[in-house]
């Protein structure tokens, strides 16, 4: 009974993992992120990808900041800190975060306030919808890892 649980759980992850693919919210930086995980490092992806939850955050604090400011013109703080949240979002596979800020940054290099608040808002709404849609898979492979654990025992004690 077990293994049907670890099938569907994988199952579920590979649905939701075409999903995420097919409506480009990862692209294929993902599966070689995916690809570095082994035994000596179960963990690998989820680190990685909350290393740059950590840091996404303070980027976009640091962006609302800077806009929100009504004395602010710093538009080429704002391209670093784009240029930031674009190659960590690049080198995770996070592709529609990663156009995102390719449009934002545009919208900075033109000095267009307006755009860059409707090009923030849009950011921290994709950033979200992957942040949650990834903990959804993180959450179905602990769920995976530990049934497949549970089920090892059982098979011991039948012997």
């Amino acid at each position: 009974m077990l293994g049907w649980g670890v099938d569907r759980l994988r199952a579920d992850m590979s649905r939701l993992l075409a999903i995420l693919f097919h409506q480009g919210v990862l692209d294929e930086q993902f599966l070689q992120l995916q690809q570095l995980q082994d035994e000596s490092s179960p963990n690998f992806v989820s680190e990685v990808v909350n290393i740059y939850f950590h840091e996404s955050e303070k980027l976009l604090r640091n962006l609302r900041g800077l806009l929100l400011d009504r004395e602010f013109s710093d538009y080429k703080k704002m391209g670093i800190h784009l240029n930031q949240f674009m190659g960590s979002s690049s080198s995770i596979g996070a592709n529609r975060v990663r156009n995102v800020c390719v449009a934002f940054r545009a919208a900075s290099e033109q000095n267009n306030r307006a755009g860059c608040l409707r090009a923030l808002e849009l950011l921290e709404h994709e950033y979200c919808y992957l942040k949650n849609k990834l903990h959804e898979l993180f959450q179905m492979e602990q769920q995976r890892v530990l049934a497949a654990g549970a089920r090892y025992p059982l098979q011991q004690q039948q012997h």
